[in-house]
């Protein structure tokens, strides 16, 4: 909404990387800590690239996934951090501390540190711009003994609409980055693939991925196969569709 010549936009960013998550004139590396018993606690870095100051916050959350996969948050005092809110100068970074109150235990543990800009006004085309950008730094207590297992469940198709089922049945979280699904026809032709994006699976989660099949291909197709490249593993997964698979 513009107002007196100024105009307010929040934006709010929840990145996932193998190094270093970047937004605005800011980033932070690594984007993900990993502690446990040997490692008890780890610093982010936080790099002001700008010719502004910057201040930011942060806050930590006990971070699950619900029945269908999805990511649920809640405020916690188990990990420690410091300091609480960081003032930059220009091309000025500094240390965030990280650590953790409780011992590792049999399953691991998983949080989101978010680390969030407090806006302040910048001027752009004479237009004054608040932007807030927001960062989830994955922080995981690796348990005591680690066992990294993913299963993928009966492959399925109704309506054209093929699902998944992917499983963690380990003790800690693994990545899926993709999930490439392929079809065949009788001859053996692959008539169409598709890759699907992946997500963080944590520990005793699971999730049903969907793709649509193409409705000129699906009731041709002898053959579909999906394999999901996670780490530090693969699982794969057939059906051998019929046609009322693919009817509406």
């Amino acid at each position: 909404m513009k107002k007196g010549g100024a105009l307010t936009v929040f934006l709010f960013l929840l990145l996932l990387g193998p190094l270093e998550a970047r937004g605005g004139e800011w980033r932070v590396s690594p984007i993900r800590l990993e502690l446990g018993r040997d490692a008890k606690s780890g610093v982010i870095t936080v790099y002001n690239e700008a010719e502004e100051p910057l201040q930011v916050q942060m806050k930590a959350y006990t971070w699950t996934q619900d029945g269908e996969g999805k990511d649920k948050y809640s405020e916690t005092g188990d990990l420690l951090f410091f300091p609480r809110i960081m003032v930059f100068g220009k091309k000025e970074d500094r240390i965030l501390r990280v650590g953790i109150k409780m011992p590792a235990a049999k399953n691991e543990k998983s949080y989101r540190l978010f680390i969030e800009e407090i806006p302040g006004p910048r001027k752009t085309d004479g237009v004054n711009i608040s932007i807030a950008i927001r960062f989830g730094v994955p922080v995981f207590v690796k348990p005591t003994k680690e066992e990294i297992r993913g299963e993928i469940g009966k492959l399925a198709m109704t309506k054209g609409v093929l699902s998944i089922p992917v499983r963690n049945a380990g003790n800690a979280h693994f990545v899926i980055r993709s999930i490439v699904v392929a079809g065949e026809n009788v001859k053996g032709e692959k008539v169409f693939s598709r890759d699907i994006g992946g997500w963080y699976l944590l520990e005793g989660a699971s999730r049903v991925h969907t793709t649509e099949v193409p409705k000129e291909v699906c009731e041709g197709l002898a053959r579909i196969t999906a394999i999901v490249s996670a780490e530090p593993f693969s699982l794969a997964g057939e059906l051998s569709p019929d046609k009322t698979m693919c009817e509406p």
